[in-house]
């Protein structure tokens, strides 16, 4: 009997361990389903999410593909308005067309001139263009003003008061001419030797100003084809007027400015077609706008007098040689962040460059400083610009001697 009942004990020991190892597996097989349905629901968030990025790029794509398939358009420039609302336009193909258009398009954009895109099957406008720019005339305008301002500029006093009440004036108080009743002056021609400054005051007014400032040299006006250099004159005023209140500076004028006279070759013909559209714009038919001219030049002598009357230039600065206390103002510009020794007389340097001009003056210092490098010392000594005044004054006086001997190449 004892027997039997241990064996039932035994028995059920072993099914209590047996459920015990069943429910353990059973909680083990319920984590891990649970870790692989979780795990599947992420799948699931993934895969949905990737298939709306595919369903977004397939559209895109679908978009993509409709508009290569959509007709090119035909460029047209509008040539005349019609009474009736109808447009006479020429296309880019030669042809003219006289065409309605889309009432949801701007009326005042549809003008003489403009430039539109045609429906190639109904040449119905469908779009007005933006006017065409050529990036040669885009790349002159200044973005980024020069470091340079009026208190860099030594020597040239009477010169900063004249472009100030000339350039500067008529833009920031436009209202003091309107009450005296005058026009404010247009154009201002700066003159001189070279090396006198006449770039760094346009600099200056560039930075002073917040008008837009177009830069060019008068060279770049000088083109091979017939017509070309006309056209770049024409297309750098209308940037001028479109971005008015602007300045247009042109350096060395005499390049397309010199007197006209009876020539037989086709490149002088050609550059005074050029001269006499830059005339036409300075102050032609057309009204100029809010747009003022500086231009500069060290041959005054040579320019044509049409260009020199009064409504084209109305001032004339001349930028000179600097006198001794001008010297004086130029090299302490220079000398400012210079490391000088106590000996060093800038008054005795300003006295020993009579006749040099800016440039000059600013060679003389740059030379002294390169005397002190070559020795390895930290500071310039007056020796090192007594070099400095025999070096560079010594080269131009070389050069003014192979110039009287009428040679052009050293």
């Amino acid at each position: 009997m004892e027997d039997m009942s241990r064996n039932i004990m035994k028995k059920t020991e072993d099914l209590k361990k047996e459920i015990k190892l069943l429910k353990e597996e059973n909680t083990k097989t319920k984590r891990n389903l649970m870790w692989k349905v979780r795990k599947l629901e992420k799948d699931k968030v993934l895969v949905e999410n990737e298939k709306m990025r595919l369903d977004r790029e397939v559209k895109s794509l679908r978009g993509e593909i409709e508009r290569f398939r959509s007709p090119p358009l035909v460029v047209a420039t509008i040539t005349e308005v019609l009474e009736d609302g109808k447009l006479v336009v020429k296309s880019s193909t030669g042809p003219h067309f006289v065409i309605n258009y889309s009432r949801l398009l701007d009326k005042k954009s549809l003008e003489p001139g403009s430039r539109v895109a045609l429906n190639q099957q109904t040449f119905s406008i469908v779009n007005v263009l933006p006017s065409e720019k050529d990036p040669l005339i885009s790349g002159m305008e200044v973005e980024e003003k020069p470091e340079v301002s009026y208190e860099q500029i030594g020597g040239l006093e009477e010169q900063v008061v004249e472009i100030k009440e000339t350039v500067e004036l008529p833009l920031k108080k436009p209202e003091l001419f309107a009450n005296i009743g005058i026009e404010p002056p247009k154009g201002v021609l700066l003159y001189g030797p070279p090396g006198t400054g006449k770039t760094l005051l346009a600099k200056a007014v560039a930075n002073e100003t917040n008008a837009t400032f177009i830069k060019i040299v008068a060279s770049e006006f000088v083109k091979k084809y017939i017509g070309e250099g006309a056209r770049l004159v024409r297309g750098v005023f209308e940037l001028a007027k479109e971005k008015a209140p602007s300045i247009i500076f042109i350096d060395e004028i005499d390049a397309i400015a010199a007197k006209r006279l009876k020539s037989s070759t086709s490149g002088d013909r050609e550059v005074q077609r050029t001269l006499m559209q830059l005339l036409a714009e300075m102050d032609g038919f057309e009204a100029r706008g809010d747009v003022g001219i500086v231009a500069a030049t060290n041959r005054p002598d040579i320019l044509d007098p049409a260009l020199l009357r009064p409504g084209r230039f109305d001032r004339f600065i001349e930028v000179p040689i600097p006198n001794e206390d001008g010297r004086m103002e130029i090299l302490k510009i220079h000398t400012r962040n210079m490391s000088l020794e106590e000996e060093v007389d800038i008054r005795l340097v300003a006295s020993l460059t009579e006749g040099a001009s800016g440039a000059d003056l600013k060679a003389i210092c740059t030379e002294a400083g390169m005397f002190a490098i070559r020795e390895e010392r930290s500071s310039v000594t007056m020796n090192d610009f007594m070099d400095a005044i025999d070096k560079i004054v010594g080269l131009e006086k070389e050069e003014e001697v192979r110039r009287e001997a009428g040679v052009m190449y050293g």
